[in-house]
């Protein structure tokens, strides 16, 4: 068994503005790598589409061993992390790892009357969905483009994510014509 140092790459199939990517994954990473003595974070970054969406986060790792790996999944899966990740590794297949769903709920940003805009709040439907949502998932980040605001939840299903928002997707004015796609 080698004890060579190998670099790893981690592509998080999660959309998460870079600071979230960083609360979420790489500073609680970093410490249970650190606390388990078997590499270090190197680096990371964000891969968006071109209207400027994040698609994914990368975290580049340097392992101590390659027999560390099963570890490193096991704990950025205790960290929750989506399925559809992929660790990457120079001449080896991907490695694809992951145990919670996405949620992207694309909130119209343009072509809903004016009226909606001026008495609808996206902070309603933030607060909303979080308490909709307690004990099933979470709401991990949010993007703003040029003609949908984004809210990305993630939990143990993308069904019971949808499911616990569906109400108010259906009743609340600044739904009207949202999108909800499944993310991962």
């Amino acid at each position: 068994m080698s004890t060579t140092p190998v670099a790893i790459n981690v592509k998080l199939n999660a959309r998460l503005q870079p600071e979230h990517r960083l609360q979420l994954f790489e500073d609680p990473l970093e410490a249970m790598l650190e606390a388990a003595g078997i590499g270090e974070i190197t680096g990371g970054g964000t891969a968006l589409t071109d209207e400027g969406e994040v698609e994914y986060g990368d975290l580049e790792i340097q392992l101590h061993d390659a027999a560390a790996l099963p570890t490193v999944i096991e704990l950025l899966e205790q960290l929750g992390a989506p399925k559809g990740s992929l660790i990457q590794r120079e001449g080896e297949p991907d490695v694809s790892f992951g145990i919670t769903e996405g949620l992207g709920l694309y909130l119209n940003g343009t072509d809903l009357p004016d009226e909606v805009y001026e008495q609808c709040d996206s902070n309603y439907v933030f607060d909303q969905i979080v308490e909709r949502i307690d004990g099933h998932g979470e709401v991990c980040s949010w993007w703003q483009g040029p003609s949908e605001t984004a809210l990305y939840m993630y939990g143990a299903s993308f069904e019971t994510l949808r499911e616990r928002i569906a109400e108010l997707v259906a009743t609340y004015p600044l739904c009207q014509g949202a999108r909800v796609v499944q993310i991962a």
